[in-house]
């Protein structure tokens, strides 16, 4: 299989995304032509450490490099301020200085930890994203998002912080629990939701060949996706303008994770979150009900859950809107669908709306 790659262009900051089947087992020869430095911190969580961290630890030493693996439990609860400390201190403990590079192997949870690591380990030092979900390969691995969570919220405490480079393996999703891999495709979805019509009529035709993960069209969604991405992040590095479009689905989408404890995957809440937002745009006379049943159509088809569980409070999830990172001056912003491939970003939406399109069924 080919090659993909593009660059995310942010001047000085600007880096390579580089998409290649089996590509882990080739990141050292990369590295060691790129000269990011000699010793390379490993940071990935206990699972995808058992299952990828020996391959990436041998082609870094391969190459002449240095590199040391450092783990964390497995799982969203372990995105915390004490992990994140306890981490600083094992790198201090094993030497690491400004002249060494951080390297976040996993998901969307060890990225943004890694990422956060990496911004304020000695006031800043180089990282490298390695995701090895479909979600983070799409999403979280790039535009330099990182941080953690805290009791009142998700990601409420973080920075911008750009990798120097992002390497996607698309093998590794082969390994990917199917539940998971549906998760990443709601911010597949999103993608073509919010810019790119065709590419949500892609999304439409080739349910099979996405769901079979067959390896070419893989490849291609995940390069369409990151492309969209980049172009947003050059745009808008830090979320003041037109990056707020990512967010589809994600305000009331964080209010369900939180809601639920976490026990409701990111993917699953970002799609409850995307349809409930259609019904918003629905009954805001800002989109078309059959342009929004034909939206929640294909995230159903895709394996995806259209519906808020039953047990799941409601005035809580309208809590952490609140607390979302994302609200300003207590007016939380929603991102709604106009029409596919365009949306708008407004404040403008009455709590009355905000409850039946929480409580609708």
């Amino acid at each position: 299989m080919n090659t993909l790659t593009l660059q995310v262009g942010l001047n000085e900051r600007s880096y390579p995304i580089i998409i290649e089947d089996g590509l882990i087992a080739r990141i050292g020869t990369d590295l060691a032509e790129r000269k990011f430095g000699t010793k390379y911190g490993v940071i990935a969580d206990d699972h995808v450490a058992s299952l990828y961290g020996s391959t990436l630890m041998k082609s870094i030493k391969d190459a002449g490099l240095t590199a040391q693996l450092f783990t964390f439990p497995q799982g969203e609860e372990s995105k915390n301020l004490q992990i994140f400390g306890s981490l600083h201190r094992e790198l201090a403990q094993a030497g690491f200085d400004r002249s060494d590079v951080l390297v976040g192997l996993g998901g969307g949870v060890t990225g943004d930890m890694t990422g956060f690591v990496a911004a304020s380990y000695m006031r800043g030092v180089p990282f490298i994203q390695v995701p090895t979900t479909l979600l983070a390969q799409v999403d979280s691995s790039v535009g330099g998002k990182t941080g953690v969570d805290i009791p009142e919220g998700k990601n409420l405490v973080g920075a911008f912080y750009q990798p120097k480079v992002v390497y996607i393996d698309t093998a590794v999703l082969t390994t990917l629990p199917m539940k998971e891999y549906c998760g990443g495709l709601a911010e597949v979805i999103k993608y073509g939701v919010i810019r790119d019509k065709e590419f949500f009529l892609f999304l439409e035709e080739n349910i099979d060949q996405v769901l079979g993960l067959d390896r070419q069209t893989i490849q291609n969604m995940i390069h369409t996706c990151c492309r969209i991405k980049a172009d947003v992040v050059a745009e808008d590095e830090k979320e003041s303008n037109i990056r707020r479009i990512l967010n589809y689905g994600h305000t009331i989408g964080h209010g369900i994770e939180a809601a639920s404890d976490y026990s409701v995957i990111h993917g699953e809440a970002v799609a409850m979150g995307m349809v409930a937002a259609l019904r918003l745009a629905v009954g805001s006379g800002l989109c078309e009900r059959r342009e929004a049943g034909r939206v929640a159509t294909l995230i159903h088809n895709y394996g995806l859950p259209t519906e808020i569980p039953n047990n799941l409070d409601r005035d809580r999830i309208k809590g952490y809107l609140l607390s979302d990172k994302k609200t300003i001056g207590n007016r939380v912003f929603f991102v709604l669908p106009t029409e596919i491939g365009k949306v708008v970003v407004t404040d403008d939406v009455s709590d009355k709306l905000v409850e039946e399109a929480l409580r609708e069924r």
